[in-house]
């Protein structure tokens, strides 16, 4: 079973900055896009980045320019680096990844979540 393992999330305050880290293992085939979702209390999950196999990045609109994803393919992991944040960033950050099997059939996983909490 793949497994995706987040790391880095925690309390900080307005202003301050997170990486957070999402290792891939135990897959078979290969990862395509890679991103970052978040979900507020009371809210849907939105998509805050995401950045495919080649390297092209796509970012939510709040986050232009304050937030950056990256990804290590030697390693599998994806990365959200995250500066000046803002309270209205408080949420559960979710990774996701699409792999793509040896049949070229593609399959989503999440991560299991890791809290960003910003304080005023």
């Amino acid at each position: 079973q793949v497994q995706l393992v987040e790391s880095g999330g925690g309390l900080v305050q307005a202003g301050g900055s997170l990486r957070l880290s999402c290792a891939v293992s135990r897959y078979i085939g290969s990862i395509n896009a890679m991103g970052w979702y978040r979900q507020a209390p009371g809210k849907q999950r939105e998509l805050v980045a995401t950045i495919t196999s080649g390297g092209t990045t796509n970012y939510e609109d709040s986050v232009k320019g304050r937030f950056s994803i990256s990804r290590d393919n030697a390693k599998n992991t994806v990365y959200l680096q995250m500066n000046g944040l803002k309270p209205e960033d408080t949420a559960v950050y979710y990774c996701n990844v699409v792999v793509a099997s040896p049949f070229r059939v593609e399959f989503d996983y999440w991560g299991q979540g890791t809290q960003v909490t910003v304080s005023s």
